[in-house]
């Protein structure tokens, strides 16, 4: 059965029935389509199908969409998979919404995605934030501690589960397995934001998957390293902590009533991949990946971060860095696009390069070769580097380090809460001016969309010289006019 994709070819076969169509959607199976436009959306918008008979409900399935996610579940050792239209962000509001009551107490790591401050602002709920570790060499910070996790539950024996990232966007996580027979200890579930690791479990080279590892409720992006469609996700659940009615109810609200037939079919496809060739095809990709590094390794200006055995890490990430110093993250990320070369992401320091199961060694010699220009140009007065910007980000890995150490002896719970904050309720400020008062908004570098000024957090000086810095090297910052303006929303 597994060889099979039965959304995918129910919607195959409904396109080569020759129907009249007398529903929507309005293009009518792409008819009318430009001839410009035709070459790249007839084939796509010919299964472009709706909910008509025999096509089946995602928010009430019972025939090729219940046999697809079945076959998902089995595939990825869930008791229960949904498919997910709005990415791993409607995963995690549902994850949630479906845990926690206005006032609960939910333990979450502190550098979350967006959408998880989303969730608990639109379920009124508290969290208790506990930092991550850092690594010292590079400033990247890690997964947490479970013995922060363990203090945080001792302290707040109430809460209502703990939701963790992993693996985090540079591809480095923790040991989960373990984590999971501890947070069970105290009969709550764990929740895991694995939007990163949906081919985990798949080959002896890659970490085990979060549900392998105990997980109670897990959500991944089917689109970021397998093969679906942009917003393709799946939301997984095991055992009995979490009330699987609720989740389809709270997934009924947050997903469109009229989900992408394409979408969901793409997600179909990709499970299809991944269970009968995925051993296969990350093989092959980490071939790719191994032979990219060796080629890298005679070019030691630019320097390949893998890891030191403290934490788990996917091989299909790829963090550079400029050891000249001559190249911010930024810089270099811009040096690689100008050479036709798109990555994943920059930090002030790095660039962040991320291959899958279809990058190909024809993807990795362009890369190289890019490399290879930029270093036989060496540059130096475009894009330096200055004394102040390594000092200010010496001092934010030291401030990493200062909130490791205060984690969790000072973490109190935060209230989020879904109602907006009115204009009258804010007034706008420049940066400098913002140190001491609330932030009215989250202030999120993107990507990877992980606010580092919560609403409701006290702007410090050290953040408004993070900020600052993120300006100068051009990061795009979402939530707010800070990073065209310099100016902050702050509540009165």
């Amino acid at each position: 059965m597994k060889s099979r994709a039965p959304l995918f070819d129910r919607l195959v076969e409904h396109a080569q029935s020759n129907l009249i169509s007398l529903h929507v959607p309005g293009h009518k199976f792409g008819q009318g389509l430009e001839s410009e436009a035709a070459a790249y959306y007839s084939d796509v918008m010919a299964i472009d199908a709706t909910e008509i008979t025999g096509m089946d409900d995602l928010h009430h399935p019972e025939e090729s969409i219940l046999e697809a996610q079945q076959l998902a579940a089995a595939c990825f050792g869930a008791g229960e998979t949904h498919f997910l239209v709005g990415g791993s962000t409607v995963g995690n509001l549902a994850m949630v919404m479906s845990l926690c009551r206005p006032g609960d107490i939910l333990i979450v790591q502190r550098n979350v995605h967006k959408s998880v401050i989303h969730g608990l602002m639109l379920a009124s709920a508290q969290a208790v934030f506990v930092d991550p570790g850092y690594e010292e060499e590079s400033g990247r910070t890690l997964g947490v501690d479970i013995q922060d996790i363990r203090e945080a539950l001792e302290r707040y024996p109430q809460a209502k589960g703990v939701l963790l990232t992993n693996p985090n966007y540079y591809g480095m996580g923790i040991d989960l397995r373990a984590m999971a027979d501890m947070v069970h200890d105290y009969d709550i579930p764990l929740l895991i934001d694995e939007a990163h690791g949906a081919h985990y479990g798949f080959h002896a080279d890659l970490p085990e998957s979060a549900l392998t590892a105990g997980a109670d409720i897990v959500v991944q992006s089917t689109h970021k390293m397998l093969s679906a469609m942009t917003m393709g996700a799946m939301l997984h659940i095991q055992g009995t902590r979490i009330d699987r009615r609720i989740i389809k109810q709270r997934l009924a609200m947050l997903q469109s009533s009229s989900p992408s037939y394409p979408l969901m079919a793409s997600i179909d496809l990709a499970r299809l991949e991944i269970d009968t060739r995925g051993e296969q095809l990350i093989g092959q990709g980490l071939e790719v990946i191994h032979y990219f590094c060796k080629q890298m390794s005679k070019y030691p200006r630019f320097r390949i971060y893998q890891g030191d055995g403290s934490y788990t890490q996917d091989p299909f990430k790829i963090t550079v860095t400029d050891t000249s110093r001559i190249l911010s993250g930024p810089a270099l990320a811009q040096a690689l696009e100008q050479r036709g070369c798109y990555p994943e992401m920059s930090d002030l320091n790095h660039v962040l390069l991320l291959f899958t199961l279809h990058s190909t060694m024809e993807d990795a010699e362009r890369v190289v070769r890019a490399f290879e220009d930029m270093e036989s140009e060496m540059n130096e007065a475009i894009h330096a580097i200055d004394e102040t910007t390594c000092q200010l980000e010496a001092k934010r890995v030291e401030s990493l380090r200062i909130n490791k150490e205060n984690s969790i002896r000072l973490s109190q719970p935060v209230q989020f809460d879904s109602f907006p904050i009115f204009e009258e309720q804010y007034e706008i400020v420049e940066l400098s001016q913002a140190i001491g008062r609330k932030s009215a908004e989250m202030i999120i570098p993107y990507p990877p969309g992980i606010p580092i000024v919560y609403t409701g957090e006290i702007i410090t000086s050290d953040i408004a010289a993070y900020i600052q810095l993120l300006i100068e090297a051009n990061v795009r910052i979402q939530g707010s006019e800070v990073g065209n303006t310099r100016m902050v929303n702050v509540i009165k």
